[in-house]
């Protein structure tokens, strides 16, 4: 699958700078920690997919670090926000060849290798794939030609940014379809319904 192209949107362990919502939660060490393991899961997941892959940092690229096995390409973001850095980052994929570009984040222990395979399927049928998250956001966008629109007037981090994608997709008629719903790690609660979860296996 040479032109199916994934985005990793990933964030630079930082102290402070990194998780903020959930270290307010459960502590800027024990964020930290939740998130190296974000980042584990994520790569796992990702680097025996049939595509082409794309890991964008936040703040500097880590050649050695988790990311530097040769399975994917490294980037930076760039832009002011994550609407223009997301926009950003479809632009040079499509620019590249791409004729499918999906973007994930790093913030979901439940994310499967089937469930972004699934989103690049529905690519063949639709104009646009979405990921629902449980927080009202997504936690995967694929699409087969830029939409602009997607990245920009949006209240980023809040519970309105998928309803308000869904009705750019809709003003502009495009089709699209719905991945199942998952749940992002972003506060305390998120982490303790994942725990739940967990013990409940």
């Amino acid at each position: 699958m040479k032109n199916n192209h994934l985005i990793i949107f990933v964030k630079n362990v930082i102290p402070g700078k990194t998780k903020t919502r959930l270290a307010a939660g459960i502590g800027p060490d024990k964020a930290l920690e939740v998130y190296e393991q974000l980042l584990h899961h994520t790569h796992k997941t990702t680097r025996c997919l049939p595509c082409q892959k794309n890991v964008y940092f936040s703040e500097v690229t880590e050649p050695d670090g988790v990311w530097g096995d040769g399975n994917f390409s490294l980037s930076l973001q760039r832009g002011h926000d994550l609407g223009f850095r997301m926009e950003q980052a479809f632009e040079e994929q499509f620019a590249r060849g791409a004729g499918k570009v999906c973007i994930i984040g790093s913030d979901t222990f439940e994310i499967t290798p089937s469930i972004i395979q699934q989103a690049f399927n529905a690519l063949e049928h639709k104009d646009v794939v979405l990921g629902p998250a449980q927080d009202g956001g997504y936690y995967l966008l694929g699409m087969k030609e830029l939409q602009p629109e997607f990245f920009r007037n949006k209240a980023w981090s809040t519970e309105s940014v998928l309803e308000q994608t869904l009705e750019d997709a809709q003003r502009l008629q495009l089709t699209y379809h719905l991945l199942p719903l998952l749940n992002d790690i972003d506060q305390k609660e998120d982490w303790l319904a994942h725990q739940r979860k967990v013990k409940e296996v």
